[in-house]
């Protein structure tokens, strides 16, 4: 074959792949607490079928990612489980304000493995969480950083039990790697949100904390600044969309 004919088919192959290879128009990176793992995968599936752009997340505990950003990561959108780490980001400057709003909410609720002998517990002002446990502990988010055992240490503090339960906790890095301890039977009990017992298959939700005992749980959602896309923009906008919607409350997230 000639050296022409050689260069041609070459150039052929490479046509071939770049037409009918995977192409993304362009990615949209996302920093997203743990707890909106489930949902944002099936949004991002739907958003990447309509538009090309695939969306690449990062979760874990809002504390971590939003030090994450502080310190360069390449977010473009993030979406925190309360309003302290998107305040934190904020008045850093480091949100576009315009694009911030409150866009879910959940609830707080405590879960024993699905083998428990426990199957309801009144979580009432006159509970007792440390005696509940026994020689147990409680795993939740760890009540320093992260949101879920922040608003677990609100619950104990305006009920006067935390001082017994401190010493119980099991401190997660993120309330999906609390949930993994319950799900393995390592601890008796675990606090939770609500749409993260629902998913789950080996937990049984036993106990509702009353909304009054914590501040209320609210999901901020917001760009980036200086990293905003096309692309971004338009994800960020189908979030507020009908059908992504439908997938966050089918999860059970309170929609505001």
């Amino acid at each position: 074959m000639s050296m022409k004919r050689v260069l041609g088919a070459v150039v052929g192959l490479i046509f071939t792949a770049a037409v009918n290879g995977p192409a993304w128009a362009e990615d949209v990176t996302v920093y997203a607490a743990a707890s909106l793992t489930n949902a944002l995968n099936d949004i991002a599936t739907e958003y990447t079928a309509q538009s090309g752009n695939r969306v690449v997340f990062s979760y874990g505990a809002s504390s971590a990612l939003a030090k994450q950003v502080e310190q360069g990561a390449p977010a473009q959108i993030f979406a925190s489980a309360d309003l302290k780490w998107m305040d934190y980001l904020a008045d850093k400057k480091l949100i576009d304000l315009t694009t911030r709003a409150n866009m879910l909410g959940n609830r707080l609720v405590l879960v024993a493995p699905l083998d428990s002998p426990v199957n309801r517990v009144d979580l009432g002002p006159k509970s007792d969480i440390a005696a509940l446990a026994g020689n147990g502990r409680i795993a939740t988010g760890d009540p320093d950083a992260v949101p879920v055992g922040l608003y677990f240490r609100q619950t104990m503090e305006r009920t006067n039990q935390w001082a017994a339960v401190e010493p119980k906790l099991a401190r997660a890095e993120s309330v999906r790697a609390a949930l993994a301890l319950v799900e393995r039977g390592e601890v008796p009990f675990g606090v939770v949100y609500a749409t993260d017992a629902a998913i789950s298959k080996k937990v049984k939700v036993v106990g509702h904390f009353p909304d009054s005992s914590h501040d209320p749980i609210v999901y901020p959602f917001a760009m980036i600044a200086g990293h905003e896309t096309e692309a971004a923009q338009g994800f960020f906008d189908y979030l507020h969309g009908r059908s992504a919607q439908s997938i966050f409350g089918n999860y059970g997230f309170i929609l505001n």
